[in-house]
């Protein structure tokens, strides 16, 4: 990570070309563990999420937490408790929320406990337009009185929430499971029409019905929540990472088939699996959670369209890119949920790629062989993106903004260092 005080950056240097193989376990989700550490707000018993992923955007989440007075307590590796008895403050403030927009999650449960929320706008990626309108506007439907300015949002719902009925006019993961999370103690019954069905939103319902919230529909376009007067504790284990599944999918495919992936959520990549077999790459079950994934002949290229859930997720659009980067003939992607997330084509192309990209779509023509380079890593997923090209290019790649990496990807680094691959972190000084 940057630190600008003492002029040094952090970087990660991989000598490609090098064969990978061994075993990989996929981590927790973030984007599950995200929602379901906010989820702990809406209770003053105490709550145990198992399989909680080491990252950054963790981290930010358990600050922010501990700053509204939500006691954290790591119980044993990846199992922490969470226990929000006394309130100390009812605000996220900006220097917590801009690390991370997930911090939007803690609006619904704070408003629908206590009354009242006041949060920052947040940040994150720079990867387009997130809006957080659709929260604001079906919180307002449900009876707060909301107001945004001087970069803060102020919610009062001083007689409680009301059911109501939502339509979401863009699917928002983050949208659904906040109003969900504010429904759970609202009086009356609401209906969320175009819900988002991500596996993540699902896992927030199963964990909140253990902790007796009244939801039904979960992963389908319309979920309906019947508030309760008051949500207990509960201990739940939180999904594998189908993106880190999707990432180390791509690489095995790049590394003849002899990685085996561990905690392997094939259920959730149904799509993706269809993706690789029309390029000629095979998952291959060898247990309940155990792949490997193996090329058939050639690999062949393939048109893709990012899309929400069942679909094609856009998080795994720039690891794809990368490896049709290196495959024979003309690919072509179209991103549709995010007008800026190809900033990762011109460091590709610094690696030898031959992307040309025409508002949406990007047109990928194979080449033989990447050579390595410095590059940046622009957002969480491209930083992923990097990291396979850096592992497949010739000679070394020194990736520079990796702190990204460390948002999303618990100890990539090493989990790759123990298949066989050349990575190390570094760091420049560049005060001079």
């Amino acid at each position: 990570m940057i630190n600008i005080e003492e002029g040094v950056i952090e970087y990660l240097e991989i000598e490609g070309q090098r064969e990978l193989k061994g075993s990989v376990k996929i981590s927790g989700a973030k984007n599950a563990a995200l929602p379901d550490m906010a989820a702990t707000i809406l209770t003053d018993e105490t709550v145990i999420l198992e399989n909680i992923p080491y990252l950054l955007d963790v981290s930010t989440m358990k600050d922010l937490l501990e700053h509204i007075g939500v006691q954290i307590e790591e119980k044993e590796n990846s199992v922490f408790s969470f226990s929000l008895k006394e309130v100390k403050s009812l605000q996220a403030p900006y220097e917590l929320v801009s690390k991370m927009r997930a911090s939007i999650l803690v609006l619904g449960p704070l408003l629908t406990r206590f009354g009242y929320a006041k949060v920052a706008l947040p940040g994150g990626c720079s990867i387009g337009t997130r809006p957080v309108d659709l929260h604001l506007k079906a919180l307002q439907k449900m009876g707060a009185r909301i107001k945004v300015e001087h970069g803060y949002i102020y919610a009062e719902a001083p007689y409680g929430l009301k059911g109501s009925y939502i339509y979401f006019d863009k699917k928002s993961v983050t949208g659904t499971e906040n109003i969900m999370m504010a429904a759970t103690l609202a009086e009356g019954q609401t209906v969320i029409d175009n819900a988002a069905r991500e596996p993540e939103v699902v896992d927030l319902a199963n964990m909140l019905k253990k902790m007796g919230a009244d939801i039904k529909g979960e992963g389908t376009d319309r979920i309906i929540i019947t508030g309760v007067k008051k949500l207990k504790g509960t201990k739940h284990r939180i999904i594998p990472d189908r993106i880190e599944a999707g990432t180390f999918a791509v690489i095995a495919a790049l590394f003849e088939g002899n990685i085996v992936i561990e905690e392997y959520p094939s259920e959730y990549l149904g799509y993706v699996h269809t993706i690789l077999r029309d390029m000629g790459i095979n998952v291959i079950k060898l247990s309940e959670n155990q792949v490997i994934i193996k090329k058939s002949g050639r690999l062949k290229p393939v048109n893709i369209q990012t899309k929400e859930y069942p679909y094609f997720p856009t998080d795994l659009q720039a690891q794809f890119m990368t490896l049709l980067s290196v495959v024979e003939g003309r690919s072509k992607i179209t991103e549709n949920i995010f007008e800026n997330r190809f900033m990762h084509v011109p460091e590709l192309k610094r690696l030898g790629a031959d992307i040309t990209v025409n508002g949406r779509d990007a047109f990928i023509k194979g080449v033989k062989k990447l050579s390595g380079a410095q590059v940046k890593a622009t957002d969480l997923r491209a930083s992923a993106a990097m990291v396979i090209a850096g592992l497949i290019a010739d000679g070394k790649t020194r990736i520079y903004n990796i702190y990204h990496l460390d948002r999303g990807y618990e100890n990539l680094d090493s989990k790759l260092r123990l298949l066989g691959a050349s990575v190390k972190r570094g760091f420049e000084d560049i005060s001079s």
